[in-house]
């Protein structure tokens, strides 16, 4: 995995504000790893997906990953960006997407990453990656890397889902898995009625996670449709997050490790 190539050479903040921002982001990149990139033909834009090696000493529950977007101005030779951090790999790959990076060009390499174990991992890998923008809102999120090759790591990613068809528990918890050996991983959705029952089970973990149902029969042909008049400010209650401590408890003994 290689450095980030921000390709700013020559380039100059359009603000002063750009330039703080931009400052404070990449002030520790030296632990940055690029997954993946998408320079455009034309020089304007720039999509980075970075993983952080050094979450894992940041706050417990640090999400691990970050998305970048650069956009220069090729004439005034100044440039802006955006960042989120995000918790997977998929979400953040969402956010570039809607920022108009080519969903294909923005894949990490393979033989370097852990794999998806199943076709429901990549099922909902999918389902995260190209959902609509409106269909999820982010409540909450929590990583457990102890990094090492004794406990692997568990990301657990809460999410409020518009869709009708989520209408009875939208609370959707999205476990992602990672096996000790950092060979696989599995992802699985859990449904809830309530921010507190999702925050309950996030905390204590007493009991299976209550998958989601799958889709019913022909769910696929109404899914375009109903997702495209689905936006965040849909009927029924503002989601909430549950009012709680950390996910799961921190773990001790982290070391750095790459991803």
């Amino acid at each position: 995995m290689a450095a980030p190539d921000y390709r700013i050479d020559g380039f100059e903040p359009a603000s002063s504000r750009v330039e703080d921002d931009f400052h404070w982001v990449t002030l520790g990149d030296d632990t940055y790893a690029g997954l993946a990139a998408h320079h455009t033909a034309d020089g304007r834009h720039s999509f980075l997906l970075l993983y952080d090696g050094a979450a894992i000493w940041d706050l417990p529950g640090t999400a691990e990953y970050l998305g970048m977007h650069i956009e220069r101005d090729l004439d005034a030779r100044r440039f802006t960006f955006d960042a989120a951090r995000l918790p997977t790999v998929p979400l953040t790959q969402h956010w570039l997407i809607h920022r108009g990076c080519p969903a294909e060009a923005i894949e990490p390499d393979g033989s370097v990453s852990p794999r998806p174990a199943d076709a429901l991992t990549t099922r909902l890998e999918r389902q995260l990656r190209h959902h609509p923008e409106g269909r999820y809102t982010l409540l909450d999120h929590y990583t457990d890397n102890p990094g090492n090759f004794d406990e692997g790591i568990q990301v657990s990613t809460l999410l409020y889902d518009h869709h009708p068809h989520a209408a009875a528990k939208p609370y959707r918890i999205f476990l992602e898995e990672t096996v000790p050996s950092f060979a696989t991983y599995t992802v699985r959705e859990g449904a809830f009625p309530t921010a507190e029952a999702a925050g309950t089970w996030m905390r204590t973990r007493d009991s299976p996670l209550p998958f989601a149902p799958e889709p019913q029969d022909g769910f696929g042909r109404r899914a375009a449709a109903a997702r495209a008049r689905t936006t965040t400010s849909s009927s029924g209650p503002s989601p909430t997050a549950p009012s709680r401590g950390p996910a799961i408890a921190p773990s001790t003994g982290r070391t750095k490790r790459s991803r």
